[in-house]
Parts: C-alpha cells; structure tokens; sequence
C-alpha cells in the first residue's frame, strides 16, 4: 500500500465532524484524498453527512464484507466502507473519524496510518453536544464523563479545537496535503 489512513479520533463534541466536513469542503477537487462516508445506525440529521441504516442493514453488510473497519459506541454501530482499502492501495489518502478504541487494529488493515487527535475543554464539549440535541442533558454529560480508550496512542498531529473551525480545517488540511504529496513521491 503507497498511500494512508487517515484516523481522526476525539471525544464526543470535540468538532471532529465539523473539521472534517470543513476540511473537505477546502480539498474539494484537489484529488487523491477522499472522505468516505460511514455508514451509522442513527437516523440522518444535523451534524455528519452519513449513510443513515438499519441494525439489520448494518449487519447484513457486515457480513457480505462491505466494511474495511466497523465498531460499536453509544448504541450505535459504525462502519467504514471497505472501496478505502482499494484508495489506499492506489496511493490516495482516506481521511475518516473513527473511535478511539479501533486504533489498535488500524495498523492490521493498513500499512501506513496517521492519527488526528482532536482535543477541546471538557465545558466546550458538554455546549456542543447538548447543542447538537440528540442527547438529553444527562447522555451528554455521560458522554463528557467517558474515559478515553486510547489516552496513550500516539497522534501525528494534535487539533486543539478552541479557535475558529477555519484553523482548524486549515491544520487539517496542510496535514492531508503533505501525506498526498508523500504518497505521490513514493510512487
């Protein structure tokens, strides 16, 4: 594999979502850095752009394969769509938000992969997340309250997310770049 996996980790309400839409928005059009869509068992709203699915439909494509990486946090499943593993091996750059308790398998899957840890007060966190309203007031501090699952794994690059959603998709985006140029020189 030339090219990388991008993990984007962070606690709930860090504006991981909010970067990586931002951030995309920026790159549109620039190639060989793509941003795949999940596939979560929660109905479509604000916040991510995902592929809303059943728990019968998320198990069903689970196992006809359709997923390069899946887990389970905050009565949801996740998955990330399994075409990743073909953008990599052809030397583009997958950017994708994923739990923190997955990093551990990241490097199974892929040959060269990249964290993105991002980090905000845990009192920004707790207004974001009860802002967003799919959580009732208890859920959200629960969510603020829950330990981290990989507070030793090491991250390429930290976004501490306290200014602007402009700096820190800025941030983002020159990381992303300099992985696609490495790529490309590799090849």
């Amino acid at each position: 594999m030339t090219g990388a996996f991008v993990a984007v980790v962070g606690p709930s309400g860090s504006g991981k979502d909010s970067i990586i839409e931002h951030t995309r928005a920026v790159l549109e059009g620039r190639g060989a850095i793509v941003f795949p869509r999940r596939q979560i068992t929660r109905p479509s709203g604000a916040g991510e752009d995902h592929i809303p699915v059943s728990e019968s439909e998320f198990d069903t494509a689970d196992r006809l394969g359709e997923f390069a990486l899946t887990w389970r946090a905050h009565d949801l499943a996740y998955g990330i769509p399994a075409n990743v593993f073909d953008v990599v091996e052809a030397g583009g750059v997958v950017v994708a938000n994923v739990s923190r308790g997955v990093l551990a398998q990241l490097p199974n899957l892929f040959a060269n992969v990249r964290v993105v840890r991002v980090t905000v007060s845990e009192e920004v966190r707790l207004e974001r997340i009860v802002a967003r309203g799919r959580e009732d007031a208890i859920a959200a501090a629960s969510r603020v309250a829950r330990l981290d699952p990989a507070p030793d794994y090491p991250a390429d690059l930290e976004i501490v997310n306290d200014g602007t959603i402009e700096d820190a998709s800025a941030q983002l985006a020159a990381f992303l770049t300099s992985m696609r140029d490495a790529a490309r020189a590799a090849l």
